[in-house]
C-alpha cells in the first residue's frame, strides 16, 4: 500500500522540514533527474563530482512533484520542498519506508573488507542456494533475485536501488541476501537506514586512497557501519588482520572471529592443495573445496562463520561447501594446450595481487614459467601502482605492464608509473604492451607447455573504459580464444 509523504517522513529520524501538502503519496524515487517520472521525489545529493541541486529544474520538469535538498525551500506551487542536510541520510530512510522496510523481512548479511567481498557474498549466495534456501545477492559481479541475473553498476548500489532489490527479493520469496557493503558507500550514507542481520569484515589493505584521502579515514568508514549495527545483529571478523578488532570496538552487535592463524570461534587449515582445489579443515571437519589459495580459506571460513550464525548445522554446511565455485573471474582457471594454465583475477590492489601470485608460487612445481599480464586503473589511486610494479616483478618470472581500465589517463603515464616500482635487475623480465588484448596474446604466444599464465586486474569484468567510451572486453574471452588458436597452429 502506497503511503503520503507525511506516512513516509514519520518513519525517518534524520532531520528535516516539510514545506508544502502532506497528503501527496510519490510514485517513485530517484536520484537522478533523468529517472524522474510524473509524480516522483527527487534528492538533489551533492556528490564528489555532480551537485545535484544543479539538476532540481530538469527533475520538476521531467516531473517530479517532491524535491528533497539541502537548500532553503522555493517558492513554487506545485512543488512540495523538503530541506535536510543530511539528503543522503534521509534518502536511505525514505527509500527503506516507500519499500516497505523490506530489509527487516529477509535476513540481510553484508560484508566489507578491501579484498574478499565478491568471493564471500557469491560463496554465500551459491551454498545458501545448494541448501534449498531461496536467496538473493548484491555484488560488483551482478545482482541476483532469487535466480534471475540483473547487470550490476555499483559494488553497493544507491539506497533507493538497494531497497528496491531487497523489495523484489521479498516479493519473490527470499529469506536470505548477501551484499558487498564498500566504504565509499557507508560514506556516502548508501546502507542508511537499512537492517542487517549480519556483518563481516574481511581484512584491510590500501585502496580506495584516491578518494579516502589517508588510510585513516578509509579505516574509519569501514568502522562506522559496525558502529551502527543494532544489538541484535552480529559482527564476524577476521582477526588474523589487525583492524579486526578495530572493527568491532564500538559495536553493539554480538561479536565473533575467525582465524587460520589464531585462536578464534572459527578456524580453519589449509591440508592441502593445487590448481584443481584445496583440502581444507574447518573446526574438526575435512571437505575438499573447488577453490584456491589461503585468501580463498579465509573467505570459506568466514562463508562457514555466517551459515553457522544464522542457524544451519556445521554437517549440512560442510557437506554443501564442496559445491562452492567461488565468483566469476576470481582465480578463475582457464585450461589451455599442453596443459598451459591461465588464471584471471580481478586482484587490482598490491595485497591481492600478491596473495594471487604467492599462491602460485606455492603450488607451482619450478619446471614452468610463471607470466603476469596486469595494468593499473585511470584516475585511481596512483600511489598503488609503483607497489604493484614491484610485487609482479618480484613473484613472476616474466611480467607484461599492459592497459586496465585507463578510462581518461594516458595508458603509457600509468605504465611507466607502474615501471617506477621495479628494480633495475627486474626489468629484463618487464615487456609493455599497451593493447590489453595483444598483451593477452602475447603471453599466450611466449608460453611453452606447462606455463602459467596471471591475467589480474579486471577479472569478472567485461568492458575496458577509455576516454569515457566502454568497449566490450573480457580477459576470459580473449586467453581462451588465443587457447585455441594456439592449438590449431
Amino acid at each position: 500500500m502506497k503511503q503520503s509523504i507525511s506516512q513516509i517522513l514519520s518513519q525517518c529520524t534524520t532531520k528535516h522540514t516539510l514545506y508544502g501538502e502532506n497528503a501527496f503519496v510519490p510514485n517513485g524515487l530517484a536520484l537522478s533527474s533523468r529517472e524522474v517520472e510524473d509524480g516522483f521525489v527527487f534528492f538533489a545529493v551533492k556528490g564528489t563530482q555532480v551537485d545535484g541541486n544543479n539538476f532540481i529544474q530538469q527533475a520538476i520538469e521531467n516531473g517530479a512533484k517532491c524535491i528533497v535538498s539541502e537548500n532553503d525551500n522555493i517558492e513554487s506551487k506545485n512543488v512540495i520542498w523538503i530541506q535536510c542536510k543530511e539528503v543522503a541520510e534521509l534518502m536511505g530512510e525514505m527509500a527503506s519506508a516507500f519499500y516497505g522496510h523490506p530489509s527487516q523481512k529477509l535476513k540481510l548479511v553484508g560484508v566489507t573488507g578491501t579484498n574478499g567481498k565478491s568471493s564471500v557474498v557469491t560463496m554465500l549466495y551459491q551454498l545458501f542456494s545448494s541448501m534449498g534456501q531461496t536467496t538473493g545477492l548484491i555484488s560488483t559481479i551482478g545482482y541476483v533475485v532469487n535466480k534471475t541475473h540483473y547487470y550490476s553498476t555499483h559494488t553497493t548500489p544507491n539506497s533507493i536501488r538497494i531497497n528496491e532489490l531487497l523489495d523484489k527479493m521479498v516479493r519473490n520469496g527470499c529469506t536470505y541476501c548477501f551484499m558487498e557493503v564498500s566504504s565509499i558507500a557507508v560514506h556516502q550514507s548508501r546502507v542508511h537506514g537499512i537492517r542487517f542481520e549480519g556483518a563481516v569484515f574481511t581484512n584491510l589493505t590500501h585502496d580506495h586512497l584516491d578518494y579516502h584521502g589517508t588510510f585513516s579515514e578509509y579505516i574509519r568508514c569501514k568502522k562506522l557501519w559496525f558502529d551502527n549495527l543494532s544489538d541484535e545483529a552480529f559482527a564476524l571478523v577476521n582477526i588474523d588482520d589487525k583492524n579486526g578488532k578495530v572493527m568491532v570496538q564500538n559495536t553493539k552487535a554480538s561479536v565473533y572471529s575467525y582465524s587460520l592463524q589464531k585462536v578464534a570461534d572459527f578456524k580453519s587449515a589449509i591440508l592441502e592443495t593445487d590448481l584443481a582445489g584445496t583440502l581444507l579443515k574447518i573446526e574438526d571437519k575435512e571437505v575438499w573445496v573447488r577453490v584456491v589459495g589461503e585468501f580463498n580459506a579465509y573467505n570459506l571460513t568466514a562463508v562457514y562463520g555466517v551459515a553457522f550464525l544464522l542457524g544451519f548445522a556445521a554437517e549440512e554446511i560442510i557437506t554443501k561447501m564442496s559445491l562452492v565455485a567461488g565468483a566469476k573471474g576470481r582465480f578463475e582457471r582457464i585450461a589451455g594446450p599442453g596443459k598451459r594454465t591461465a588464471i584471471v583475477d580481478y586482484a587490482h590492489t598490491p595485497d591481492a595481487l600478491e596473495n594471487v601470485l604467492q599462491t602460485i608460487q606455492k603450488i607451482r612445481t619450478r619446471n614452468e614459467t610463471l607470466l603476469c599480464v596486469f595494468g593499473c586503473g585511470g584516475n585511481r589511486d596512483k600511489a598503488k601502482r609503483p607497489i604493484m610494479g614491484k610485487i609482479a616483478a618480484s613473484f613472476s618470472d616474466r611480467v607484461i605492464l599492459t592497459s586496465d581500465n585507463p578510462r581518461d589517463e594516458i595508458p603509457t603515464e600509468i605504465i611507466q608509473e607502474i615501471k617506477q616500482g621495479i628494480g633495475i635487475q627486474d626489468l629484463k623480465k618487464v615487456l609493455e604492451i599497451e593493447d590489453r588484448k595483444q598483451a593477452i596474446r602475447a603471453a599466450v604466444a611466449f608460453s611453452k607447455p606447462g606455463d602459467v599464465i596471471l591475467i589480474a586486474g579486471k577479472g569478472h569484468e567485461n568492458y575496458q573504459e577509455i576516454k569515457g567510451i566502454k568497449i566490450d572486453f573480457d580477459d576470459i574471452h580473449v586467453v581462451s580464444e588465443a587457447f585455441k588458436e594456439l592449438e590449431t597452429n
